[in-house]
């Protein structure tokens, strides 16, 4: 029997003084990054913002010695051993650039934010950039860190439900969108599905081939292509995978207003997922649609050797901001031991192509392939 008790738990590293340079000061750095990072005793030491004054707040709360007035001077901070970006999509890849020239010889690694770029084509050219200055690329893939998720990986690589032959992620929840995500090529798709798509990969390797549809979402009054995300994952070998994105749910009265006597909360608002295997099945919630209400996520598993025994989680961690220890974690054990981080930037390329896929299929109304996204270095 596969014990969940600590199967959620990200490897550490030996060193927690690493010094980190905080790119970014909006919510995933104040209220996940730096809180995380915090309870695992990492060591912010600088922050730039696109304000002065949000880097100046951050660091007050957080207790961050170094407040730099642009993204120049941290980049240029001799102190700055490892970057951690939390910068719109559009405005990423080139402070990676100018952060691999500003801190070549001196930097160690960035932890970039998903999506690393918005084609597999741009992601490429960052990894290379990064390669070439010596610089370790990760990327804050952050839904594999949540307790369930990675708890699911180890039972699958356990074999306890034998060979995987269906999986599904039915989410009924309501994303905020950013100011910056208004006039990007994609919505959800690279927003919200990526963390999705992201977990299939993780669980079952980068599938062969992706159908898709999409709709607008009638509650994002701009302009967007892509809102309510469905697709259907296949692999050669057979295994299927659907993901279900429905990021309108309800009214937002009705949603509000639903209740439990009525509607179980769980019903109104949740992410539910399931996996089937030839000797077993799992099926498993994610806590992070009740934020900042602290409800973890969930695992629950039987298998035919014990078929009137469900084998249940019990942690007291969450997805915002606990998985974040672990997405900085792995940077900083792949620059300790010179390894790949466990989602290292080339890794994380067909994560993008993969998006790019279900995009495609989903607006061009045809079955996409992952290779048609992959292009040869």
């Amino acid at each position: 029997m596969f014990d969940l008790t600590a199967a959620h738990r990200p490897t550490l590293p030996r060193r927690r003084d690493w010094r980190i340079g905080c790119a970014g000061g909006g919510f995933i750095m104040a209220d996940c990054h730096l809180l995380a990072y915090r309870n695992a005793g990492f060591n912010p030491v600088a922050i730039a913002s696109r304000t002065a004054e949000t880097a100046t707040k951050v660091a007050e709360r957080h207790a961050i010695p170094t407040v730099h007035d642009t993204f120049e001077q941290l980049l240029a901070d001799p102190q700055v051993e490892i970057l951690d970006v939390a910068v719109p999509p559009q405005s990423q890849p080139d402070l990676i650039r100018r952060a691999c020239e500003l801190g070549r010889g001196r930097l160690r690694g960035i932890l970039a934010q998903k999506p690393l770029a918005l084609s597999e084509r741009e992601g490429r050219e960052l990894v290379q950039v990064c390669a070439d200055a010596g610089v370790v690329l990760a990327v804050n893939q952050n839904m594999r860190f949540d307790q369930s998720v990675r708890a699911m990986k180890k039972l699958l690589d356990s074999g306890e439900l034998g060979t995987p032959v269906f999986a599904s992620i039915d989410m009924r929840a309501v994303p905020h969108w950013m100011p910056w995500a208004e006039g990007l090529p994609s919505l959800s798709t690279f927003i919200m599905s990526i963390h999705h798509l992201d977990t299939f990969r993780y669980w079952f390797g980068t599938p062969d081939r992706v159908l898709a549809s999409t709709r607008p979402d009638p509650r994002t009054k701009f302009p967007h292509a892509d809102g309510i995300n469905l697709y259907i994952l296949e692999w050669d070998d057979g295994r299927r995978a659907s993901g279900w994105d429905d990021v309108w749910t309800a009214p937002s009265e009705v949603v509000k207003s639903s209740s439990p006597q009525v509607v179980k909360s769980d019903e109104a608002v949740r992410i539910r997922w399931r996996v089937e295997g030839t000797e077993g099945v799992a099926v498993g919630s994610i806590g992070w649609p009740r934020y900042p209400a602290k409800e973890p996520s969930t695992l629950a598993y039987r298998t035919a050797k014990r078929p009137d025994e469900w084998v249940q989680s019990d942690w007291s961690e969450v997805w915002f901001p606990d998985a974040f220890v672990g997405t900085m974690a792995q940077l900083l054990v792949a620059v300790e031991d010179g390894t790949d981080p466990e989602i290292g930037g080339r890794d994380n390329l067909e994560t993008v192509a993969l998006c790019e896929a279900v995009f495609a299929a989903a607006t061009q109304h045809r079955v996409c392939t992952v290779r048609e996204f992959l292009h040869a270095d």
